[in-house]
């Protein structure tokens, strides 16, 4: 049986934005992929100008599944699990007041129930690695905040049979990960090499922000060279929420490929094994297995 990573994401798009080249490069390996979607991505707005036309608004959360399920082709993921709770939305400045949401949205919902859900999925479905939001989810959204908790709660809740005794047979995932899009390393290189080739760089207010005294939490780099590109036709199949004009493309997949062709995790928990840096999500995993 394939080893299984799981990635556990709060809207339609993040399963692109975050880690979309490494999970192409394990199912190219013949590893088992697996994305949870939370939320329905209702409160999503048309990001991208072509996409503003009648109708499209009205339909978001229909639109938003259709783009996120041409994206998952894209990226070969083998398994879906759509939860479906009310997004959020972006609230600036969001400090944990629930009380500016609405009552129904998944960062209000009780947070049993969500954990259960997902420990559901997690034992039925036996990943030996889980995957998502740092703590401060990657970007003060509230469901990325929730989704962090959730997920990590779930990873400690699956193996332990007190919990949620109806939600299937305990399993323990090995290894705990959290994505890591903006790394300083890789922020500082390809803002460098857009600098030296003339390309106007949409990096430098994320450098401003990040502080050069802090250490990289990063323990985990795999190198996706191979599939920068898929990982760009993935974010493109969600049209109404990516500009193929826009920032983001700004720095071309080959510059990517180039100076810096890797994607960054952070090993939050591990019951196996393991050295550092590691260079893939299942380093200590595939040992303890064997051949």
């Amino acid at each position: 049986m394939a080893l299984h990573a799981m990635f556990v994401h709060a809207h339609p798009d993040d399963e692109s934005s975050k880690g979309a080249a490494t999970m192409a490069k394990l199912a190219d390996l013949g590893y088992r992929v697996s994305v949870v979607t939370l939320t329905d991505g209702s409160a999503g707005e048309i990001l991208n100008p072509k996409m503003d036309r009648p109708g499209v608004a009205e339909r978001m959360p229909e639109v938003r599944r259709q783009e996120l399920a041409r994206a998952l082709d894209v990226i070969g993921v083998t398994d879906h699990f759509w939860l479906g709770y009310r997004d959020s939305g972006f609230v600036e400045g969001f400090d944990g007041d629930g009380s500016v949401l609405a009552e129904d949205a998944f960062y209000n919902l009780d947070r049993e129930r969500v954990v259960r859900d997902l420990v559901e999925i997690v034992r039925s479905t036996r990943p030996q690695v889980l995957v998502t939001y740092p703590e401060d989810g990657g970007y003060p959204h509230p469901d990325h905040l929730r989704c962090h908790d959730v997920s990590r709660e779930a990873y400690h809740a699956a193996g332990d049979p007190a919990r949620y005794p109806d939600a299937g047979e305990p399993f323990a995932p090995s290894k705990l990960y959290y994505m890591s899009v903006f790394s300083r390393r890789r922020v500082e290189k390809l803002h460098a090499a857009c600098e030296e080739r003339g390309i106007e760089s949409p990096l430098q207010r994320f450098l401003e922000r990040m502080d050069p005294d802090e250490p990289d939490p990063n323990t985990t780099h795999v190198e996706v060279g191979d599939w920068i590109a898929r990982r760009s036709q993935a974010l493109l199949a969600h049209a109404t929420q990516v500009d193929p004009d826009g920032m983001w493309f700004r720095i071309p997949d080959e510059v990517v490929r180039e100076v810096y062709p890797y994607e960054d995790f952070q090993l939050a928990h591990s019951r196996v094994e393991t050295s550092m840096p590691e260079s893939s999500l299942f380093d200590g995993i595939e040992t303890a297995a064997g051949p």
